[in-house]
């Protein structure tokens, strides 16, 4: 059934905390200003800054800001176009992208900036194309704008079976990279079919042992294995990490450079080109567990858990 116009439900937290503190709220639908359409959104997925978020965890967002509406990336249809938007868009277009994770696309309706969408890949459903903005783009720029990953060059992809890890196997292979990557036992065949050529057993293999003098380490795990990482890298080599605190006394020390941590930026420029490689069939994104929105608590807990295989996504039914 369609979500009435009247109203959307959205996820909001009024405190931080557990997952019981996320609730279903009816808010009132957005009308687009200038520069901005109306969607309603199909899907929207769950991502472990979500989960930060709701504990109060981020600095950015601070208990003076509550409450706040949760989702930074989905996939929608047009419903409204507003003053200044350009032609490319029309009513009825199926849209995805990614904003703040306070921007509320964890709703039946959301207003966005035009700019921070481009058309969804055509080849896929919703729900997988709700899973692409966030890690997609996470994984898109923190090889290629932060490590300037280049064809010939190796990888090491720690946490290769997440969402964010096993599209970044896939871009680099598609690069002319060398994929090595740190994940269970259990997903050796999964990254394998993703491209890896080499899969590390992170709970019985030391990755050193695999990997040496690598060009770049992508970390999306932080803990003992970005302090390990520093040893495989070669001179000049970069270390990029979605998680902070790297060591800028090591990183001289094994005279490697270190990226800035950083969270994926909207960039409707690469999204077109991820969907136009989904739609070719060059790259494939897993959705692991799809939930209706009134589980979002449920989403939360199953994604706290870890040892998600892919990405969680809500659907908006």
């Amino acid at each position: 059934m369609t979500q009435s116009r009247e109203s959307s439900r959205s996820v909001r937290i009024r405190n931080f905390g557990a997952p019981a503190v996320l609730s279903i709220e009816n808010v009132a639908v957005p009308s687009p200003g200038d520069g901005e359409i109306l969607l309603r959104v199909l899907a929207a997925s769950v991502n472990p800054v979500d989960l930060k978020l709701r504990m109060g965890a981020i600095p950015f967002f601070p208990s003076e800001g509550l409450p706040y509406s949760l989702g930074g990336d989905f996939v929608g249809v047009v419903e409204e176009i507003g003053t200044g938007v350009d032609s490319r868009f029309s009513l009825g277009d199926r849209v995805y992208g990614l904003t703040t994770p306070v921007s509320g696309a964890q709703s039946d309706y959301l207003v966005v900036d035009a700019a921070q969408v481009t058309h969804a890949p055509k080849a896929i459903d919703a729900a997988r194309a709700a899973a692409l903005p966030v890690a997609a783009i996470t994984a898109w720029q923190g090889l290629f704008d932060h490590g300037d990953l280049q064809a010939g060059q190796s990888v090491l992809v720690h946490g290769g079976a997440g969402g964010v890890g096993h599209l970044a196997i896939q871009f680099a292979k598609q690069a002319g990279a060398t994929v090595l990557t740190t994940c269970s036992a259990d997903d050796f065949d999964f990254v394998r079919a993703l491209g890896a050529d080499v899969a590390i057993d992170y709970k019985n293999q030391r990755f050193e042992d695999f990997a040496e003098d690598v060009d770049v380490v992508l970390c999306l795990i932080g803990g003992d294995t970005q302090d390990r990482s520093w040893d495989v890298i070669r001179q000049g080599g970069i270390f990029v990490s979605t998680i902070g605190g790297s060591d800028p006394g090591r990183a001289a020390a094994a005279k490697v450079r270190t990226a800035p941590p950083f969270m994926a930026q909207p960039n409707s420029g690469q999204l077109d080109q991820i969907a136009a490689l989904v739609d070719a069939g060059k790259i494939n994104v897993v959705v692991s567990e799809t939930y209706p929105l009134h589980k979002i608590a449920e989403a939360h807990d199953r994604l706290e858990k870890g040892r998600v295989r892919g990405k969680i996504v809500l659907v908006m039914e």
